[in-house]
Order: structure tokens, then C-alpha cells, then sequence
């Protein structure tokens, strides 16, 4: 057993053949269908303005526009609901047995996802996660405004102080670590673990990965 090492893993797209967060999204909007519209605008406003802050489309797109006026604690218990009843059946087969592959080797899970936190942590714990970061603010009370002002944000570049201050807490050694993605957001943190993973690859981060010699595999579930 090799100790001291830790594997770091996308969520959507990666082990979860579905988007954690619009399911949320919808279940949410379903549920209270005046969130729809409003939800919509509400995202549609969060766009622009980050657009004039001069910020990149990529994280311009996913403000949190779509949850304002949600309260953490409705997300908290919807996201446990959907995760063990929903999301639970979209892990793909080879996604289990490359975890428990890594629980084997005595490796430490950690969940890095730009998913909003209340589902993070509910796949987390369904997934067996050792460590989860997701998307939220520490205090996570009261009514979302739409902002991510003050929050942790594991979203492309930065994923990678996260990672990069997980594995000196935890005396990893990220030359030994594992990093599993699947899109080029997901690359900035992959590479700098030694061995990095390209699941369901496509368009330009399949060039990078063949081009980087990177391990790849594709991970659906079969209808």
C-alpha cells in the first residue's frame, strides 16, 4: 500500500454521467415554478454584469443568478434528496471501481468541482469522499443574493490553489497524486499532479491530452 496519496476528481462529466447542478436547477425550478422565469433573468443579469466587469464568458455564464432567492437550507435538503435518489444512479460503473481502486491503495478521495456546495457535499458522501470542495461561502445561511462574492470558487485556474494547499495539509506529494477531468477548466489542475486522467474527452482538451501522452477513458452509462 502506498500512503501519503491522494486522488482528485471533477465531479460532472467526470464520475457523473449528468450535470449535478442543473438537475438541481430543474428539480428546484419544478418544484416552485415562479423560479423559472425568474431564475432566468435573475442569471441573465448576473451575465452581463460580470460581462462588464471584463470577465471571461466561461465564468461570466455561471453566476449563481439561477438560485437567488433560494434558501441554503431548501438547497441543503434538495441536494441530499436528488443525490441519493436521483444522481446516485448516474455513476458511471467504471467511476466506482476506479474509486474503489484508489480506497484500496489506501489513496485519499477529494472531490473538486465547481458544483454549488450543497450538492457537492451530498454526492461527496454518496461517492465516499474523504474531502469535498465545492462552491459556497463558509457561512451558508439565510437567502442567496446570486453573487459568488466571498465564496470559494474551484472553477478552472482556481482549482488549482486548491488542490495545491489540500496536498500540503495533507503532506501529499502532487507528483504522486492522480487528477481526473473533463474539460480543458479541469486541465489547469490536472496538470500539476503526476498522474493526470482524461475522461470523456472531446473537441480541444482531446488534442491537449494526446498531445500531453495523458491517460484517457471514456466513462458513460449504457443505456
Amino acid at each position: 500500500m502506498r500512503e501519503g496519496i491522494a486522488a482528485y476528481f471533477d465531479l460532472d462529466g467526470t464520475l457523473l454521467d449528468a450535470s449535478s447542478e442543473k438537475t438541481l436547477t430543474a428539480i428546484l425550478g419544478k418544484k416552485r415554478p415562479w423560479r423559472i422565469p425568474y431564475g432566468a433573468a435573475a442569471w441573465f443579469v448576473g451575465f452581463i454584469t460580470n460581462l462588464l466587469r471584463l470577465r471571461a464568458p466561461y465564468d461570466a455564464a455561471r453566476n449563481r443568478g439561477h438560485f437567488s432567492l433560494a434558501s441554503w437550507d431548501t438547497l441543503e435538503k434538495l441536494s441530499k434528496e436528488i443525490a441519493e435518489q436521483k444522481l446516485v444512479h448516474r455513476i458511471t460503473p467504471q467511476a466506482r471501481d476506479k474509486i474503489e481502486w484508489h480506497r484500496g491503495q489506501g489513496h485519499r478521495l477529494v472531490l473538486v468541482t465547481a458544483t454549488i456546495s450543497p450538492m457537492a457535499e451530498a454526492m461527496g458522501e454518496v461517492l465516499g469522499m474523504d474531502t469535498v470542495y465545492g462552491c459556497g461561502p463558509t457561512n451558508r445561511t439565510g437567502i442567496l443574493s446570486g453573487s459568488e462574492r466571498g465564496w470559494s470558487v474551484p472553477r478552472r485556474k482556481g482549482k488549482v490553489p486548491i488542490v495545491q494547499s489540500d496536498a500540503q495539509e495533507n503532506g501529499h506529494d502532487l507528483a504522486e497524486c492522480y487528477g481526473y477531468g473533463n474539460t480543458m477548466a479541469d486541465s489547469w489542475f490536472m496538470r500539476i499532479t503526476g498522474h493526470p486522467v482524461a475522461i470523456n474527452s472531446k473537441g480541444a482538451f482531446k488534442q491537449f491530452a494526446q498531445e500531453k501522452n495523458w491517460e484517457m477513458h471514456d466513462w458513460k452509462i449504457q443505456s
